[in-house]
């Protein structure tokens, strides 16, 4: 039987596609694009194995001093106690959640975090090769008992030739994205300092193509009802999917015995 996983701050939800594709059933929560607000958001418990999202991360994103300083405030503040409460209210037997790396671990009673970072460059893509697209997170994964660790397959080699990470951009516009360079071991990161970036134009359709590319999408995935700037800006802000991927058959593995655990034992 398929997992039934609940799906927070989905957006465009390339996580929750990752999950799909990895044989979970996966429900959406509402979110600001299509009108929601997790404020107002109650689940029933027992209802979901897992929970899954990875809220706003502009307060804890290393462009945030950036973006103060140009005069704009983070458009959401800190929503990972929505998170935390939903998880409490819904009582899945786990939860996932995906943030920057500066992000606190969610604190949720009644369960063990395992909380990690993790490169998509350690992950492989849909060719079975190390992904190109440098992009570092934290995940927790939550277990109700005993801790958890997820063991995430890793490529055995990063790929020494790497681009930056696909980004929405905080004002819709531009695309911060480097062009493909060598790895060095102190420039993972030059990208948050401005070094090497261009900018790119969100309302060509040639910037909504790069962008799936980086994130590992297929060519034909779309969102039709969209403008193609919000596309680009839906699609930078999500999660790569040889990332996601790699997450939820990790997930699965460590999770695959759930339904018996919560069974009642036999007397």
């Amino acid at each position: 039987m398929k997992q039934l996983v609940l799906s927070l701050f989905p957006g465009i939800d390339l996580l929750g596609y990752a999950f799909k594709r990895e044989g979970f059933c996966v429900t959406q929560g509402g979110d600001v694009i299509f009108g929601g607000d997790i404020r107002d958001e109650h689940y029933p418990a027992g209802r979901f194995d897992g929970v899954i999202g990875g809220p706003p991360c502009q307060m804890f994103s290393s462009l945030a001093d950036i973006v103060r300083q140009r005069g704009h405030k983070p458009e959401f503040g800190n929503l990972i106690p929505e998170f935390e409460r939903v998880v409490s209210e819904s009582e899945p037997q786990w939860f996932l959640m995906e943030n920057v790396i500066a992000a606190p671990r969610p604190n949720i009673d009644g369960y063990e975090v395992h909380s990690f970072l993790l490169n998509n460059r350690q992950c492989m893509d849909e060719n079975g090769k190390p992904a190109t697209q440098s992009r570092d997170r934290r995940w927790s994964f939550g277990w109700r008992g005993a801790r958890r660790v997820l063991q995430i397959d890793l490529a055995v080699l990063q790929n020494p030739v790497y681009e930056h990470a696909a980004c929405g951009g905080h004002s819709g516009t531009l695309a911060r994205v480097d062009r493909r360079r060598v790895a060095k071991p102190d420039s993972v990161c030059e990208w948050r300092r401005g070094t090497n970036c261009i900018g790119m134009n969100f309302k060509t359709k040639s910037a909504f193509g790069e962008l799936k590319r980086l994130q590992g999408l297929p060519s034909e995935f779309d969102l039709p009802p969209f403008l193609v700037a919000a596309k680009c800006k839906a699609v930078g802000n999500g999660v790569p999917l040889p990332m996601g991927l790699a997450i939820a058959r990790a997930v699965a593995e460590v999770t695959k015995d759930s339904r018996q655990d919560a069974k009642p034992q036999s007397p």
